[in-house]
């Protein structure tokens, strides 16, 4: 055969080739790209409902199981100064409050006797100074509160079903989520009268994993 048609040949066949292909790579490019779109919308959304701006549709109620685990509260940290990068740090991103008066408002936040929470299926068990009481609890809905700032929050209400006068009628978790899905920390309101509850927003003792060491709620911290 012609070496010189030959090689028209083969030219042509790797241009036949590449105009079957471009299709289908500029389909996996717009692919890649709408899908790159889609993570940072959802990681957008996700903040938007972290700091309190969300649609009331998209509220949904979940199970006290959201919260099983062993937990202990931030405040001893807080007292020890392993917190105060973490205030430090608020300072640095904020021209409202130094971090020593970020310290003393989580102060009033965190304060708390209860240091360690353990949530098994519907029993809840408070420790405090030694002695532990435990109780079945179950779901009493939601509300959802609307904040000075403009931003919103939902607690998850769960109702004591026994009759031990020493453990609280209600706890109210709020952990910035509002559909279900497994907690790393939570703050919690805990007490006899489920209204007056909903109206403390100045004491809001706060759990995180009893696995994690100073170090590690420092690092959690600092990552939201």
């Amino acid at each position: 055969m012609d070496p010189i048609l030959t090689r028209r040949m083969a030219v042509a066949a790797i241009s036949a080739l590449t105009l079957a292909t471009a299709p289908l790579a500029l389909a996996q490019s717009d692919s890649a790209a709408s899908e790159a779109h889609d993570h940072d919308h959802e990681h957008d959304h996700a903040k938007d409902i972290y700091a309190g701006y969300f649609d009331d549709d998209q509220i949904k109620d979940r199970p006290l199981s959201d919260w099983e685990g062993d937990w202990q509260s931030v405040y001893p940290y807080l007292l020890d100064g392993t917190l105060d990068e973490v205030f430090a740090h608020k300072a640095q991103q904020s021209d409202d409050k130094s971090a020593e008066e970020y310290k003393a408002y989580y102060e009033i936040g965190y304060e708390t006797d209860v240091d360690r929470i353990v949530i098994d299926g519907s029993t809840v068990s408070f420790h405090e100074d030694g002695q532990v009481l435990s109780g079945e609890y179950a779901s009493d809905g939601y509300e959802v509160l609307t904040y000075k700032a403009g931003n919103r929050g939902v607690r998850y209400i769960f109702e004591y079903q026994g009759e031990d006068d020493s453990l609280p009628n209600y706890i109210q978790f709020s952990d910035h989520a509002i559909y279900p899905t497994e907690a790393d920390h939570y703050h919690l309101y805990w007490g006899d009268d489920r209204a007056a509850l909903l109206e403390e927003v100045i004491n809001w003792p706060t759990y995180y994993p009893s696995e994690l060491d100073g170090q590690g709620i420092v690092d959690e911290m600092l990552a939201h």
